[in-house]
């Protein structure tokens, strides 16, 4: 059997849209027994807390099958950092932007500016609450303190997985989760990263970890949907919405066509 290691780049905001094809990537190389470990190449400056915890979840149940070794680029922030967590390893360039453990939930009200401009908008509602969250209005206190509680909870969540991860106490890791970031050489000696290297030489340690050579590295990516790609062209803005169910359900036979069945 021709062993392998994969290199999986992520690269842009982390919502849900974005995140399901590599989860179903993810999942999918669990059960590749040719694939002996995995490079997961991110640069991402975080987004939302699901698909994040989502990502974390899925290099985390990888890593407990083979090797994970995530190397960060520019920017591992926020919940692309959450999702590095779950590797067995984490590499940052000295020069990258780590961290930025903390919660935000923006709430912008433009009903000021909406009655500048002469614009009404009426909302008809049930639930004393259920306009809160428009942007049309400022929050009250009770609504405020509501969405403080939301935050500290998710906040809390992020700060104890980075306590389970790196091996520190919940007291060690307050300090840190100041919302700020730190560069790859300040990670590396605050304990948020084991080492420091570009993605070469975080491949040469999934190299070392598996015995597998680094020369026989595949380069794995969500595959657009099939019939978008026959169709790619001038026309692919119109024929893509009409296509793309058809597409996702034959990803998981591309992906196999990738990795090779078990």
């Amino acid at each position: 059997m021709r062993e392998l290691l994969a290199h999986i780049q992520f690269r842009g905001t982390i919502r849900e849209r974005s995140v399901e094809p590599f989860l179903r990537m993810f999942a999918a190389l669990r059960t590749k027994r040719r694939v002996r470990g995995v490079l997961f190449d991110i640069s991402s400056g975080g987004g939302g807390s699901v698909p994040s915890t989502d990502l974390y979840l899925a290099v985390k149940r990888l890593n407990a099958v083979k090797p994970v070794v995530a190397s960060i680029g520019s920017i591992g922030a926020s919940g692309a950092y959450l999702a590095a967590l779950g590797a067995r390893k984490i590499f940052a360039y000295p020069e990258s932007g780590v961290g930025s453990i903390g919660v935000v939930l923006p709430h912008i009200a433009v009903g000021g500016l909406l009655d500048k401009l002469g614009v009404q908008v009426e909302l008809i509602h049930q639930g004393r609450h259920k306009d809160a969250y428009q942007g049309l209005r400022a929050l009250t206190d009770e609504e405020r303190t509501k969405l403080l509680a939301v935050t500290e909870q998710n906040y809390r969540s992020f700060v104890e997985v980075v306590a389970r991860e790196r091996n520190k106490s919940i007291s060690d890791v307050l300090p840190l989760a100041t919302g700020e970031f730190w560069s790859g050489q300040q990670a590396l000696g605050l304990g948020l990263v084991d080492a420091l290297g570009d993605r070469e030489a975080a491949l040469e340690e999934l190299g070392r970890l598996t015995g597998v050579s680094t020369k026989r590295t595949v380069f794995v990516a969500p595959r657009r949907p099939f019939l978008e790609r026959v169709l790619a062209g001038t026309a692919a803005p119109l024929i893509a919405p009409a296509v793309r169910g058809l597409g996702e359900l034959v990803e998981d036979a591309v992906l196999d066509q990738i990795l090779g069945r078990p």
